[in-house]
């Protein structure tokens, strides 16, 4: 039996411009931070000559080819593995559909896992890769490619997205005291609702391939605000950062009609009232995770509370995409 999880991940700053759709033409800037929220990958030999699937369904096939779980069936023919004698088991810590780029997590682990059931020693940038081109290129999901590559790599990472399709990763130059308030200052929320990614996402794809001029200044922007952020967190300033969240998520909410709700709007401002300097949705947007920076956490912990919305707390990862049990 092996055992890998990858890091469910937030979003720090430049969320969006790592879609092909708008990197491959402008170029993308984004940091994103893995949290110690995991994917779970498990597998185990068996002793009859089936495929065995075990997530929100479960599936008895008798080779790769018929499993309907899409990221599964892509990795195992990728990999060449016809998944006989082989039970593959998923479990999460945070449910999908909220924000935290499980879609990608899930499709690290699941690489992750049976490279090392084949012995390979993979680096995490060729998982990354790999888990980019099943979602976009052999599915075709309207996604980018931020939650493969730090669910892969870990840690607060900075991302530069080239149009050739390079990306460029490296650690976020952040000092030991300002990790640790950001840790302590970021308040995570769940909304109450879930959603698809894919679903938000297809009409930002869809605008930027079509040359759409007020996605790409917005994206512009957002791009801008990323590098902002950066800078904000290197220097130390982290009440600076909060402030542009709430920029952040002004311009963000411009991107869709579906990308917040009455409620959700409700929620943020009373959380702007009640001790958050800024905030935004994590992920792309309608629904899942409120994440803020907070310069008085009791009183808007208090405030949360009030309107039914409970805090998951959370430190960050630093490991990536690993295996955590072999047997």
């Amino acid at each position: 039996m092996l055992l890998a999880r990858s890091p469910l991940r937030i979003s720090l700053g430049g969320g969006g411009t790592d879609l092909p759709s708008y990197y491959r033409k402008h170029g993308g800037f984004l940091i994103a931070a893995a949290i110690n929220k995991y994917v779970y990958i498990a597998l185990q030999r068996t002793y009859v000559p089936e495929l065995i699937i075990r997530y929100s369904k479960y599936e008895n096939v008798a080779h790769a080819g018929e499993v309907q779980h899409p990221i599964i069936r892509e990795a195992l023919t990728m990999l060449g593995h016809d998944g006989r004698f082989l039970e593959i088991t998923s479990m999460a810590d945070i449910a999908s559909g909220t924000g935290l780029g499980s879609s990608g997590s899930f499709g690290t682990a699941l690489l992750k896992a049976l490279h090392a059931w084949k012995h390979h020693l993979t680096p995490a940038e060729q998982i990354a890769a790999q888990a980019c081109e099943i979602e976009i290129e052999r599915l075709k999901e309207p996604v980018g490619k931020q939650d493969q590559y730090i669910s892969a790599l870990g840690g607060i990472t900075c991302f530069e997205f080239l149009p050739d399709d390079t990306v460029k990763a490296w650690p976020l130059d952040i000092s030991q005291d300002t990790r640790e308030e950001l840790e302590d200052n970021l308040m995570l929320f769940f909304t109450g609702y879930s959603r698809s990614a894919s679903v938000i996402l297809k009409e930002q794809d869809q605008k930027s391939k079509e040359g759409d001029a007020d996605m790409f200044q917005n994206l512009h922007f957002i791009k801008e605000l990323g590098l902002r952020s950066k800078k904000a967190l290197e220097t130390g300033a982290v009440e600076e950062f909060g402030r542009i969240m709430n920029e952040h998520w002004q311009w963000k909410r411009k991107r869709s009609a579906g990308m917040s709700n009455a409620v959700i709007d409700e929620l943020y401002d009373i959380a702007l009232s009640s001790g958050a300097v800024g905030g935004k949705l994590i992920g792309a947007g309608g629904g899942g995770f409120l994440l803020f920076y907070a310069s008085d956490k009791p009183k808007l912990l208090r405030a949360m509370r009030a309107k039914g919305l409970s805090e998951v707390r959370f430190r960050f990862d630093s490991h990536g995409a690993s295996i955590v049990f072999r047997d």
